[in-house]
């Protein structure tokens, strides 16, 4: 049954409680809001949240620094507030993921407190130290620019701690196997509350090898199939959906060549490559992408995003194709960040230009794979880069018009609403375009509905059809003998193309699901295409009646 592997043909939404809604009215979102919201966030059509950090936290990297695993922050409510949002998540059939932050820990978390505190604490080995500070100690840092090195001295301990990100979160010894039995029980403890699965953060850096004397980490796989095995036994269904920009030859390692390791991961090659493509026009480098990460198990799947939480990172580029997007979507400094990112979100990149918006989400949910949007994403919301690093794009959710766009009564809230230009909140709100049947709110929801009825995408085997023309981008998807072909003109300027599905007897008919227009073949059994520019068409293969002839397994 398709509801099996849940995840295969699902749409994820991902939010954070303090920046979506706050029903106490002291400029913090909390789970009573959220709780309200439900509604809102059901009428999308989505089926999945991801929820960010929300356990007790210093709050200085937006809760990714846990002080607590076992608990949720003051501000945001009670562990029954929690569980009363996950309840009523299950009534409108949703599913709830969850950040696990396991790579490291706040530097106030009692672990780190009592390892620093006493060489002989049973925590001190639960973290990474040495007594001299290691040579290469400005090497690997995740944040350039901002990070100076991997290894600080903490003047109690007597000693350097190891750190991958910021020196306030120093990272757990993962390789030490009373941390995996915790890691197990922070699981198993949310699982319990109403949890599907969880967003893992930093995985390769969770599964690597740790220690000054170190200078290769291998990865610790193995790891990885202990979560899975651990999840399942405890709740069948349960995933774990991988952040892990690695190599495309590597993904196999993450997925097990058995499918036993994680379920899910985002797709960061496909990612960078579709960004390129939208910056150049030439669809090649994606095309060569999707290849790439074309093989995994079946029981795997990828996770399909334009824009998160962090900056859009243009790493795995080279020099001259990072150049492209950088002169693309942010050509200003204060644009990029860590030198290989951009820190914008999506709306503004395009010039608010919803007909390029339409495209580019389109795409992305064509993608083979399961989509994932950031909240804001429907409604087209924009940053404000005054805000420090990559808090300009984690402004609070614009409900209407109305002081502090809806999200709160107070006049501090956790982060200032967006307030000027053309993204404003009495420009671009929720209320506003729910009003309008033409606005990017609207169009959303059709395309995930959409997106929800084509479930070839998320199971089925995918070919592109060459073209001729490097700015148009045709995928065909196969799947219980029913088949759908999605173009997408990445020119600004209209083409025309000549496709031949190549589905035998079915491929004289194309039926456009987005408008309703149709295609016969002529007597080559092409199908001759007029595209505008940045136009899109998702058809079906041989009409309508496709249910009726989809096979079983």
């Amino acid at each position: 049954m398709i509801s099996d592997l849940w995840y295969k043909n699902a749409v994820v939404y991902c939010l954070s409680v303090e920046t979506f809604m706050d029903a106490n009215g002291d400029g913090v979102g909390d789970f009573e809001g959220l709780s309200r919201r439900l509604d809102y966030i059901a009428g999308l059509g989505v089926t999945a949240i991801w929820l960010m950090p929300f356990q007790p936290s210093p709050g200085k990297d937006d809760g990714y620094d846990v002080s607590d695993y076992y608990s949720v922050d003051p501000r945001f409510g009670t562990l029954g507030d929690f569980v009363d949002f996950t309840h009523g998540c299950k009534q409108r059939g949703i599913r709830v993921l969850i950040d696990l932050v396991v790579n490291h820990t706040s530097d106030q978390h009692p672990w780190f407190q009592s390892a620093r505190s006493d060489p002989k604490s049973p925590y001190r080995d639960w973290y990474i130290w040495s007594k001299t500070k290691p040579a290469d100690a400005d090497k690997g840092v995740v944040f350039p620019g901002v990070q100076e090195s991997t290894w600080t001295r903490d003047e109690k301990a007597g000693e350097y701690y190891f750190h991958r990100f910021y020196k306030f979160q120093p990272d757990l010894n993962t390789a030490n196997p009373m941390v995996q039995e915790e890691i197990l029980k922070i699981m198993g403890f949310w699982i319990q509350l109403g949890v599907s699965g969880f967003r893992m953060d930093a995985v390769p850096f969770v599964i690597a090898d740790k220690g000054a004397e170190i200078k290769k980490p291998k990865a610790q796989f193995a790891m990885l199939r202990t979560f899975r095995e651990f999840l399942q036994w405890r709740q069948g269904d349960s995933i774990i959906l991988g952040e892990a920009n690695i190599l495309p030859e590597d993904n196999i390692q993450y997925f097990g060549d058995d499918g036993d390791r994680i379920q899910m991961m985002f797709n960061f090659p496909v990612n960078q490559s579709l960004f390129y493509a939208l910056a150049s026009g030439d669809t090649g480098l994606l095309v060569k992408a999707l290849d790439e990460t074309r093989e995994k198990p079946q029981t795997a799947q990828f996770g399909q995003f334009l824009r998160n939480h962090d900056e859009l990172d243009l790493g795995r580029l080279s020099k001259e194709q990072r150049q492209t997007v950088f002169e693309a979507f942010g050509p200003e400094k204060n644009m990029q960040l860590y030198g290989r990112g951009i820190r914008r979100r999506l709306a503004p990149m395009l010039g608010g230009d919803q007909r390029r918006l339409e495209l580019a989400y389109s795409l992305m949910f064509s993608m083979p794979g399961t989509p994932v949007i950031r909240y804001g994403d429907e409604i087209g919301m924009g940053d404000d880069l005054e805000l420090p690093e990559r808090n300009c794009a984690r402004t609070p959710m614009q409900w209407s018009d109305e002081p502090q766009g809806g999200f709160t009564r107070s006049d501090t809230p956790v982060l200032p609403v967006i307030s000027k230009g053309p993204f404003s909140y009495d420009h671009i709100n929720v209320a506003e375009q729910r009003r309008l049947p033409t606005s990017l709110l609207n169009w959303m929801e059709r395309l995930i509905r959409m997106r929800k009825e084509v479930p070839e995408i998320g199971w089925g085997d995918y070919r592109v059809i060459d073209t001729g023309k490097p700015g148009v981008l045709v995928l065909r998807y196969d799947w219980r003998n029913n088949s759908v072909l999605i173009v997408h003109n990445l020119y600004p300027e209209p083409v025309e193309i000549f496709v031949d599905p190549g589905c035998g007897e079915h491929s004289n008919l194309l039926i456009d699901i987005v408008d309703s227009e149709s295609s016969e073949a002529d007597d080559k059994g092409r199908h001759r295409l007029l595209l505008e520019a940045h136009a899109y068409r998702w058809f079906r293969v041989g009409g309508l009646d496709y249910l009726l002839r989809r096979t079983e397994i």
